[in-house]
């Protein structure tokens, strides 16, 4: 009898979790709220860009990272994967290669590159809101683009 009681307390203790995240405020109603972490084709968080201290510095799928370029940082989805992200603030949009991992720290969803930032008009602001859909999953070289050695 006891294990049958825990499992359904942690089945209602869970539900109660689901039920509480998705009740947020209004201003987020019917936008779908998604973990940290998650492959949704949509997605909505906090997107912030590189510290020029990085230019220069390899990313997580061997590229050097480049501020003049339009790529960024994800800890879920697939490096090669190509996205738009659109500021929340004022509706501008990128699509960016997704070729580094954040910190597995940070909470934010997205880091973006500075020129990403630059087009989305966040960089004096430093974070801003965004919406993230995923383009492709595919990568470059199934795609038929190879970076320059």
């Amino acid at each position: 009898m006891k294990p049958l009681f825990r499992i359904l307390l942690a089945l209602c203790l869970l539900f109660a979790g689901t039920v509480s995240a998705q009740s947020g405020n209004s201003k987020n109603a019917g936008k779908s709220k998604v973990r940290k972490g998650s492959t949704a084709a949509v997605q909505y968080g906090t997107a912030s860009f590189y510290a020029n201290k990085f230019n220069g510095r390899p990313t997580a799928n061997g590229e050097i990272y480049d501020s003049k370029k339009l790529t960024a940082a994800h800890n879920a989805l697939p490096l090669g994967t190509w996205v738009r992200v659109t500021n929340l603030r004022n509706r501008r949009s990128v699509v960016v290669k997704i070729n580094d991992r954040l910190h597995h720290k940070n909470q934010r969803l997205v880091d973006l590159s500075r020129a990403a930032a630059k087009k989305l008009g966040y960089t004096g602001r430093g974070l801003t809101r965004v919406k993230l859909e995923v383009l492709s999953n595919k990568t470059d070289e199934s795609i038929g683009l190879h970076r320059n050695k």
